[in-house]
């Protein structure tokens, strides 16, 4: 089955990219320009910069007798495999011919540069360079290993055993002879080996990889490390945290290793640990748009509900993380609420940290920019710069592009899953959807404008097995839903759950959940210092923000709104009512200003994904209230 991720046991199952497909709409768009575009632009700067020719270079022993001249930061080797994790995926989605040529070309690259004991890493371990994990907090080296391992599962299950997938084994049990039973009992500064190695156990069937993947959990807490312990989540066990902490992407991807190893092992103690943690995380330490990891230092999480939100990393990574995260509860509980915040993740940070053209990038996605910056890439050059208001073509650290390719690239596999009962949508996209319930096909296909519109009709194709279930995601946001099955009769649909609809389908049968999409206030919990006082708008999923383009005299600073009048749509864009003053300027504090009305607005917001997609701007989500 090609998905990235596909436990032995679990509540729901979750499906291929051969069992469902996009056909329409924002994602099915995405997906194109994923491979039109940005797939080749990261290939293009990862050859300009000269990340790949490193394994060249180790491969020709250029090391030999002087310094190495390597190219990039000592994790640019994950960069590479995370791009051959896109193709693999790109490739067993269309069979791009093309782009099969350039895969194995990378492999033949990749490969000239392993060990004979399967040690592959171009900035340790080579002559002129430090020894192998003689630097475990910063290195990277098991990190790298773990994209490398997981790109072998995109490929294994879209095209079979071949020499990249060898190339992974060779590096999967040099991991496990190294850092097994007896040898290295430490842990990588970054997480990502754990989540790949429990993958890779399933794909291939090599119990050993399973059990490193838990000695890894298992060793978090004991600090090992030499430094700061909390940013690496080394300074509790996993099992015995209470919220995510630390760095926000090595977190996640922690949480995503644990929850393989709790379903694989039967080990409920930690995957209600990591549930715990999730539920406390995205109660009191998540932005409104699903951005997790709350402050610049360290690209952390913060405090609970210091989440403010100029300061707010959010980074691209981080989403996708917290992706993977949910995904994984999502399978192993068969609860609908996680797939919420997939959808919430979705919409608001990864369809907006690529450009529409595919080929620029957002690495934080702060939720209020303050200056209108200009471009930060200057034209072609690389960019050092990882905040700020405009995307860039490529980072010194440019852990994002790639990652949002591959996350891209495999899209589909997040909207629906199956039991033996029948489907269930997570997400609400135009698909085809073509399984086998009980071991009889159910065929569907999902029609919709969603979110623009909240009409979401699933069509039956197929049903050879008699009664079954379709279970629609309901989102905590959609009072006054409603479901109407293939008998006509409309209900109410209960928001946080699944509305589920069962009968002897027959081909030609519709089911339609009504989703309330139009424009609504959301007020912040008053915990939140930062944002007490402001209030945002969302429509259904969307996050919506202003930019100064918008306000008249330009200055965001000036803008209140008035929350009595609710927002209206008009032209397809969303307005709200609002005052622009005109303060004067002095000591800004003391007594009760006089009363400044301003000048009455409607001021047009747009979703926050299209954020700097004009000219430059400053932004906001949270708007100060009259």
């Amino acid at each position: 089955m090609r998905t990235p991720v596909m436990p032995s046991t679990g509540a729901l199952r979750p499906l291929g990219t051969e069992e469902v497909r996009l056909t329409g709409g924002h994602w099915s768009e995405r997906q194109a320009v994923n491979a039109s575009a940005t797939i080749r632009h990261c290939l293009h700067w990862l050859e300009e910069l000269d990340w790949i020719a490193n394994f060249d270079r180790v491969a020709a022993g250029e090391a030999a007798g002087r310094p190495f001249q390597r190219a990039g930061r000592e994790f640019s080797d994950s960069e590479v495999y995370k791009l051959a994790e896109a193709m693999a995926w790109e490739i067993g989605r269309t069979g791009d011919a093309d782009l099969e040529a350039t895969f194995v070309e990378l492999t033949a690259r990749i490969g000239a540069a392993q060990h004979e004991d399967g040690y592959l890493n171009t900035a340790f371990g080579n002559p002129g360079q430090e020894p192998r994990y003689s630097n475990l907090e910063w290195g990277h080296e098991l990190y790298c290993a773990g994209h490398l391992i997981q790109a072998a599962v995109a490929r294994l299950r879209n095209h079979g055993e071949d020499e990249f997938v060898r190339i992974a084994r060779r590096v999967a049990d040099h991991v496990c002879d190294t850092f097994g039973p007896g040898g290295i009992e430490r842990i990588c500064g970054h997480a990502e080996i754990e989540v790949a190695l429990a993958e890779f156990a399933r794909a291939t069937g090599e119990a050993r990889y399973l059990e490193q993947a838990r000695l890894f959990i298992e060793r978090h807490g004991r600090k090992t490390l030499r430094e700061n312990g909390f940013y690496y989540q080394d300074d509790v066990p996993v099992r015995d945290a209470e919220v995510l902490r630390g760095h926000a992407v090595r977190a996640l991807y922690l949480s995503s290793g644990a929850i393989d190893v709790a379903v694989e092992t039967g080990d409920r103690e930690l995957l209600d640990a990591v549930r715990r943690q999730w539920d406390r995380t995205v109660a009191r330490r998540t932005h409104l748009t699903g951005g997790m990891g709350s402050q610049y230092a360290d690209e952390a999480f913060g405090r609970d509900f210091a989440l403010g939100p100029d300061r707010a990393y959010a980074e691209s990574c981080a989403g996708i993380g917290a992706v993977m995260t949910a995904w994984r509860l999502t399978l192993a509980t068969g609860e609908s609420h996680y797939g919420d915040m997939i959808e919430r993740i979705a919409w608001n940070v990864l369809a907006g940290a690529v450009a529409p053209d595919g080929k620029a990038f957002f690495y934080a996605n702060p939720l209020h920019q303050r200056t209108a910056d200009p471009d930060p890439s200057d034209g072609d050059a690389l960019s050092h710069v990882h905040a700020g208001g405009r995307r860039a073509k490529w980072f010194d650290v440019s852990c994002c592009p790639t990652n949002l390719a591959r996350t891209f690239a495999q899209f589909a596999v997040y909207v629906a899953t199956a039991d033996d009962q029948g489907v269930q949508i997570h997400q609400h996209a135009p698909a085809a959807i073509d399984t086998r319930v009980a071991g009889t096909r159910f065929a569907l296909r999902i029609s919709t404008a969603y979110p623009d519109d909240g009409a979401i009709t699933v069509s039956v194709e197929a049903n050879d097995g008699g009664e079954r279930t379709v279970s629609l995601r309901v989102p905590a946001w959609a009072a006054g839903a409603s479901v109407t099955g293939p008998d006509g009769e409309t209900r109410p649909a209960e928001p946080g759950t699944f509305a589920r609809v069962t009968a002897d389908f027959q081909a030609g049968d519709e089911i339609r959940l009504d989703l309330p999409v139009e424009p609504r206030w959301t007020l912040p919990d008053p915990r939140v210092d930062a944002v007490r006082g402001c209030a945002a708008v969302e429509q259904g999923p969307v996050v919506l923000c202003a930019e100064s383009l918008d306000v008249p005299g330009g200055d965001l600073d000036e803008l209140t709104v008035d929350t009595s009048a609710a927002p209206v749509v008009r032209d397809g864009r969303v307005y709200v009512a609002a005052h622009v003053h005109d303060r004067a300027d002095g000591w800004p504090y003391g007594p009760a200003p006089a009363d400044d009305d301003g000048k009455t607005a409607e001021v047009p917001l747009l979703p926050f994904r299209l954020r700097a997609t004009r000219e430059p701007a400053a932004m906001r989500v949270w708007l100060p209230v009259d």
